[in-house]
């Protein structure tokens, strides 16, 4: 995660040999509050150079460049000292197209084609982890305890505090949104909080909201409270229980 993960605008740089699919990604950018996209590029070596002129937060980065792999891109990134946040977003599913974008510390891995409310999701909890490392330890500089630090590194390992995200999840739930639902439902000043509003303040739908709140439920992290005297169709509540 970036050094420059204080409070703001996430800037983002959009990186797509397609003319076509980058206009779209910088379409799906704007739709999101806190991301402006501030460039495209179409070419590995126009993207090393926008990194460098603009300074964007993040890197929607395809793998199939027509000059240089975007791994060969990200590769150059690191090896020039860039912490920016890269995020690859391609068509390529082969494992050691996977391994070097891991190796190489990208923050997420998106296989197109892939939906507005996927990306929404996911760009979310991006936002979500950012936040939390701007927070953690007090900082730049600040000491972290281990905790801090598994909770950065992994954020679904158990840790001292409670545990976080199963290493096994049902099939349709990601990680990253699990770890937001639960930043929000541990950090809400209410007493519970339903499916409708977790999905608002998490920016995603309520059927989704409700299966990751169900989960928590189920695995001892959350207790579901049915909320008497509210009009109209019975509502429930959910509350961390790991505060």
């Amino acid at each position: 995660m970036s050094g420059r993960a204080a409070a703001g605008v996430v800037r983002v740089l959009v990186v797509d040999d397609d003319p076509a699919v980058a206009g779209l990604h910088q379409a799906y950018v704007g739709t999101l509050e806190g991301f402006a996209c501030v460039g495209v590029a179409h070419r590995g070596a126009d993207a090393l150079r926008a990194v460098e002129a603009l300074r964007p937060d993040l890197v929607l980065l395809d793998v199939h460049l027509p000059d240089v792999p975007g791994t060969e891109v990200l590769r150059a990134l690191r090896a020039g000292g860039s912490d920016v946040d890269v995020v690859v977003v391609t068509a390529a599913r082969e494992l050691e197209v996977v391994r070097a974008s891991m190796s190489g510390g990208v923050v997420d891995y998106l296989v197109k084609p892939f939906s507005l409310a996927l990306f929404t999701e996911r760009m979310q909890a991006y936002a979500a982890h950012r936040r939390q490392l701007a927070l953690t330890g007090g900082g730049a500089g600040g000491a972290l305890e281990q905790d801090d630090v598994d909770r950065l590194l992994h954020p679904g390992a158990r840790t001292a505090a409670g545990p976080a995200a199963p290493e096994h999840l049902p099939k349709g739930l990601s990680h990253r949104s699990l770890e937001l639902v639960v930043q929000v439902l541990r950090s809400a000043p209410e007493p519970d909080l339903s499916a409708g509003e977790v999905a608002a303040r998490c920016g995603m739908a309520r059927v989704s909201a409700r299966r990751y709140l169900e989960h928590l439920e189920q695995t001892g992290r959350a207790a579901v409270r049915p909320r008497y005297g509210v009009a109209g169709r019975p509502e429930n509540g959910y509350a961390w229980l790991h505060r």
